[in-house]
């Protein structure tokens, strides 16, 4: 699936449906299959001994978070990718999804650099969502004329190497609170290609607390490095750190081989905090998602 990823990477990047970058799959995976795997199926389609397409469907769940409530879905999802060279793959992704998914409601994302994909979905009876205002916004920026990371007097720069798993994984707690990621998560994380310790950056505060945290993905093949996730302890916000961390965690990609970032933010324009804070480090929009509901009868 990664594999099919760095094609469309290299040829189409503005065709990579919602999860299925490299660092995508890679963190979707790792964090969320002891609590989500039960929920998941997955099928590929080869053409000729080469992956040519994939789909990976959520079914409806519910589960606990650690604040005591709990992360749920009543309808079932679908993530999917097929290679730029085979679009009408996409026909029997969406009959399989119909199969599998029973009688719920039906989500799935397109995107809008994406013709072919919408006027397949459209004849699969999906319509698009007008309704779901937390659509994504998909950014590229090339890795030339960087500036110069600043942080506020006391904090500095570390990677995941530096700190312990359980502080790493804290972190990330803390940025994203409530959250069901964990030590163990983190552990899976770790083990997960392309992960890279020295390209899981963070900002230290003057009293050691770990006050904002970003993984870089780095795909070599393609030279193409991925934010995900990007995130700042919720006492610690609007001082910059996020700023501070994605220009480091820029010039720690670019000095790996890597020659352009992308990152994906909400781009709904109620909701423009992350996407202003990337558009002011460089990043530009090369699609976003269409999101699109098949109701059940």
């Amino acid at each position: 699936m990664q594999g099919l990823s760095q094609e469309v990477t290299a040829r189409r990047p503005a065709l990579l449906n919602g999860d299925a970058t490299v660092g995508e799959l890679a963190w979707v995976w790792a964090k969320d299959v002891d609590a989500l795997g039960a929920y998941w199926r997955h099928r590929l389609w080869f053409v000729d001994g080469a992956l040519a397409a994939w789909g990976w469907v959520c079914l409806p769940y519910r589960v606990p978070r650690g604040d005591g409530t709990f992360r749920e879905s009543m309808a079932a999802h679908l993530t999917w990718q097929t290679h730029p060279d085979r679009p009408e793959l996409l026909a029997g992704i969406l009959d399989w999804y119909d199969d599998v998914a029973g009688n719920v409601d039906r989500l799935v994302i397109v995107q809008s650099a994406d013709d072919a994909a919408q006027a397949i979905v459209a004849e699969h009876g999906f319509v698009f969502d007008a309704a779901d205002d937390d659509w994504i916004q998909f950014n590229m920026r090339d890795l030339t004329a960087l500036p110069e990371p600043m942080l506020p007097e006391g904090f500095r720069f570390v990677c995941a190497g530096d700190v312990s798993p359980a502080d790493a994984a804290q972190a990330h707690h803390d940025a994203w609170y409530p959250s069901v990621f964990s030590e163990a998560a983190f552990a899976r994380v770790k083990q997960t290609w392309p992960y890279r310790s020295d390209l899981h950056v963070l900002v230290a505060a003057p009293d050691g607390t770990l006050a904002a945290t970003a993984i870089v993905w780095l795909d070599e093949a393609t030279q193409t490095a991925e934010f995900e996730p990007v995130g700042t302890h919720r006492d610690f916000r609007r001082r910059g750190l996020g700023t501070a961390l994605q220009l480091h965690g820029m010039h720690r990609a670019r000095a790996a081989g890597a020659t352009r970032m992308l990152v994906a933010c909400l781009g709904s324009p109620a909701q423009p905090a992350a996407r202003t804070m990337y558009e002011r480090v460089g990043f530009r929009a090369i699609t976003r998602d269409l999101p699109h509901i098949k109701v059940a009868r």
